[in-house]
């Protein structure tokens, strides 16, 4: 606890240290990044001698940060780290779920019950992005982030718009692309909701078989294939904090913290309407689950720090898996609920996506009506659904809803590119937050939670 203690105390000299340089814009900074630089190093000396992951990455975003900030050049070549990290997880994603799912179903399940967690799961979904899109639009609304805001989207953002929208351009049939035509091609595109719904009916399959050798031998091999995965995961994570420096510096070295004050009231009403989510309704509903917090924070650490720091909830999902099963989660509910979340169960996401569609009609100085934001909170809804593992699929998603509003079209939301990166790291947390409660929530409900206690699992009353 002591070194905690001095590891928040040193960060706050961090901040001290911007603070202060900030008043003397004249002065050599070359002191303060010597100054920012060597505490910097205190806190990987505490990191180190904690031996936890998740001071390692927060060091390491911090060291990204500053990185970026005085050696863009040097910050845009560690970006390879990032993406090095995110292909290694990439890779492993795949057979790590249809592993556990297979283990999880036919070895310790009922079909019954299958169905049950499967339905709990979907209105539970659906009953949290809702309230979190309701969130966004009072959020916005209180704010009014957008009002007066006159900043042109610059032509790399405009570029970069119109890739992403080129993919909207093959009409896809969103229900029928959540079943695989191909497992191998599924994998390969890492389509984790066919990956789910391939391992599930295959887990089904392998439930019915009635010849006990074969179904055994099955239930092995898939059970090894787990325990190694789990074990590729460790690897993996290694070098998550290269990978988080990395990403941070190239992100901080691309844009600039400049970028931040043209449209810093959109940044925070995004922050502050996050936090408020977690207050009102995250937090109320681990109590009403009975979810021991403090248990929970401990488990969810990791893995929210990676997904705020590498912007991605793949890069979160294994360690997730691990940290929820340590956690007390069942290995079917963890395997179920939380690849199934990553596509419905966005609740970051979706907050942002009906805050920043007011924010584009707002700064287009467009009025919209009570009952007209309702409306596309009901669209939302439904789109918010349909494009996981679309590349860009939250800009996708905001440019097709601003098209839909009269006077707007997509290249409108051009100008969220700005801040996209910032604003992803947010809504990815809680994206990855909200499901691993979902997950100790769904446990709860069907009176599976164990939660860890002097190295046993016990459940909780």
């Amino acid at each position: 606890m002591f070194t905690v203690f001095w590891y928040v105390v040193i960060f706050m000299h961090i901040g001290l240290v911007f603070f202060i340089q900030s008043f003397v814009p004249n002065m050599d900074p070359t002191g303060f990044k010597m100054a920012r630089f060597l505490l910097i190093a205190l806190l990987f000396v505490i990191a180190f001698k904690r031996k936890k992951l998740s001071l390692w990455i927060f060091s390491s975003m911090i060291l990204g940060i500053e990185v970026g900030m005085d050696f863009p050049a040097f910050g845009l070549e560690m970006e390879r780290f990032g993406k090095i990290f995110i292909r290694l997880i990439k890779s492993l994603v795949g057979p790590l779920i249809f592993a556990t799912l297979v283990v999880g179903i036919a070895g310790h399940s009922n079909l019954k019950q299958v169905g049950r967690i499967g339905l709990k799961s979907i209105l539970y979904f659906e009953i949290v992005t809702t309230i979190a899109l309701f969130i966004g639009l009072l959020a916005i609304n209180v704010s009014q982030a957008g009002v007066g805001v006159k900043k042109q989207a610059s032509q790399q953002e405009l570029d970069k718009s119109a890739e992403l929208l080129e993919q909207t351009k093959q009409h896809k049939d969103h229900l029928i692309e959540i079943f695989p035509e191909n497992f191998a091609k599924s994998m390969a595109e890492n389509q984790v909701l066919q990956i789910v719904v391939f391992s599930v009916i295959f887990a089904i399959g392998l439930s019915m078989v009635k010849n006990v050798q074969h179904k055994n031998t099955m239930l092995s091999w898939t059970e090894s294939l787990s325990e190694v995965m789990f074990k590729f995961t460790d690897i993996v994570m290694y070098i998550a904090p290269l990978a988080v420096f990395g990403a941070l510096a190239s992100t901080v070295a691309k844009s600039g913290v400049g970028v931040l004050f043209d449209l810093m009231k959109l940044v925070g009403t995004l922050y502050v309407a996050l936090i408020v989510f977690i207050t009102v309704v995250l937090v109320p509903i681990a109590l009403i689950a009975r979810i021991p917090l403090m248990k929970f924070v401990k488990a969810i650490t990791e893995p929210v720090t990676l997904a705020f720091a590498t912007a991605s909830s793949e890069a979160a999902l294994p360690i997730a898996m691990e940290n929820m099963e340590k956690f007390g989660v069942p290995k079917k509910i963890v395997a179920f609920v939380l690849p199934t979340g990553y596509s419905f169960n966005l609740d970051g996401t979706t907050l942002y996506l009906s805050m920043a569609t007011v924010f584009v009609a707002q700064m287009a100085g467009i009025h919209l009506t009570i009952g007209e934001q309702i409306g596309i909170c009901f669209t939302l809804m439904l789109t918010s659904k349909g494009v996981a593992g679309v590349r860009g699929a939250s800009f996708v998603i905001l440019a097709g809803t601003v098209g839909d509003i009269e006077g707007l079209n997509p290249e409108s939301a051009s100008i969220i590119l700005a801040v996209d990166a910032l604003m992803d790291m947010g809504r990815t947390s809680v994206n990855v937050l909200g499901n691993c409660l979902a997950s100790a929530v769904i446990a709860r409900s069907e009176k599976e939670l164990f939660v860890k206690e002097d190295d046993l699992f016990v459940e909780k009353a």
